[in-house]
Formats: structure tokens, sequence, C-alpha cells
């Protein structure tokens, strides 16, 4: 994974003061825990899916606290993960029992524990990719400084990555059985307005958290944040496609996601170079 991080700060220019041993072996054990899914799930069926996921967020979510933890301190990354967790939690909670913003749904109760019918893995969920999509977001925004980079532009951009995640993540969810939608949508099964809601769920909680994220911090700690947000892109296409036949959302979600990571590696090579 040292050899991943290293990869990742000669792309993009950006260097680390050192290799930071305890993330690179979280986001190890996290891919080796997602690399596992489709083995268990050959080998002891659906059963275990949820504890499988449950598990391998987890390990993530340990990953991203101590990168953010790393540059922001201890306090504001509780602080930022509190603020994110409750907001979030909030409109879901919101949205699975009035339809709004994403549209009319409900958790099983496959994911546990819950609290008013909202798995607490939700905003942990949140919390974990929202922090990768930021760094996309910051390291796109260097290309285009001069005409759009301020706080508005910013906001915009980290929601749009975490949205193209979810381009992956509720066709795979549904099919796993972790939530059930009242009326599918036109997205392989998936309402349009899902996507809206995710939209602005994200630019609610990024505006929220922007006094927590400093931009020299953001620009520090890219290349870790980078590394999650690119390994999750590849492991939900190729995943998607090989192994859980859905190969229409790992097409479209490979497409948007990967055209953000795309630019995020770009603008951070050119901002270095510049």
């Amino acid at each position: 994974m040292t050899t991943i991080i290293r990869l990742t700060q000669q792309i993009t220019g950006i260097r680390l003061a050192r290799a930071d041993a305890m993330q690179a072996g979280l986001i190890a054990a996290w891919m080796l825990a997602m690399i596992a899914l489709p083995i268990l799930n050959w080998t002891f069926g659906s059963r275990l899916i949820p504890q499988a996921v449950t598990g391998a967020l987890l390990i993530q979510f340990a990953a991203v606290m101590t990168i953010t933890a790393s540059v922001w301190g201890g306090s504001r990354t509780l602080i930022g993960f509190t603020l994110i967790g409750i907001m979030t939690w909030s409109m879901e909670a919101l949205g699975s029992k009035t339809g709004f913003p994403f549209g009319s749904y409900e958790y099983t109760g496959a994911l546990q524990p819950q609290i008013a019918g909202v798995p607490l893995l939700i905003p942990v969920a949140w919390f974990t990719m929202l922090a990768a999509s930021w760094a996309v977001a910051d390291a796109i925004l260097p290309r285009w400084r001069a005409r759009v980079y301020g706080p508005a532009a910013f906001v915009l951009i980290s929601a749009a990555a975490m949205t193209a995640w979810d381009l992956f993540l509720d066709p795979q969810m549904v099919g796993w059985g972790f939530w059930v939608w009242e009326q599918p949508g036109g997205y392989f099964g998936i309402p349009w307005v899902n996507f809206a809601g995710w939209l602005l769920t994200a630019m609610i909680a990024t505006a929220a958290a922007l006094p927590l994220i400093r931009p020299e911090a953001r620009h520090v700690r890219r290349p870790p944040l980078i590394v999650i947000y690119g390994v999750t892109w590849v492991l939900e296409t190729f995943g998607l496609a090989l192994f859980w036949d859905q190969p229409g959302p790992a097409l479209v979600g490979g497409v948007a996601m990967g055209s953000l990571l795309a630019l995020a590696l770009r603008g951070g090579w050119k901002d270095a170079r510049g």
C-alpha cells in the first residue's frame, strides 16, 4: 500500500513528509476486506454480506479518521464526524419517513444497529466518502482557480464526487437487500430523485463542515484520501461488472467517478508543476 501512495504522490506531484504506516495498513486491510466480499458470497452465500460490509466500512472509516486527525487534530476530526453524522442521519431519517429528499424508501433490518429505522453505519459511510470527495474537489479546483475557485465551487464539486459514488452504491445495496424503494425508478431500479437528494445532502454537509476544513490541511493530505477514492472506483467498477452481475451501474458509475478521479489527478499534477 505504501507503493500505491507513493505512486499517487508521483502522479499528483504532492509529497507527504513521511509515509504513515498506520494509514497504509488500514487502507490495505480495507482493500482486503472488500476483495473478500465476493469470496465470502461464493463460499457461504449472502447471509454474511451485511456483517462483511460492516467490517469493511469500519476499517475504511478508521483509515479516514486517522488521515483527517493527522492534519485537523483529534478534536476537529471528532467535531467534524459528529456534525456530518448528525446531519446525514437526520436527512436519512427524514427521507425514509417522508420521501424527501431521496424519494420513498425504507431500510430493511439487514444492517444493524439502527436508530429510528436508519442504520448507524449510514452516517459513517457518509463521512468516510465525503472526506475523500473533499480531497478530490480540492485537487480539481486549482486548475480553474482564476475563474471559479471558492467555497461554492468546492461545495458543488465535492457533492458531485460524492453523488458519483452513489451511481454504484444504490443499485448494489438494493441488490443486497439493505433498503427497498416504494416505487423503483429509471436508473437500474433507482428513482432519479434519489441522486438529487444525494447532491443536496452532500452540499449541505460540506458547507456546514467548511469552517473545519482548512485549505492547507486538504492540500497536505490529498494523496491517501485520493487513494481511497480511487480504490473505491476500481473495486466498485470491476466488482459490480464481474462479481455482482450489475454491468450497467458498473459502466455508468465507472465513467462518472473515474472522470472526477482523472480530473483530480491531473489537477494535482498541474498544481504542483505550477
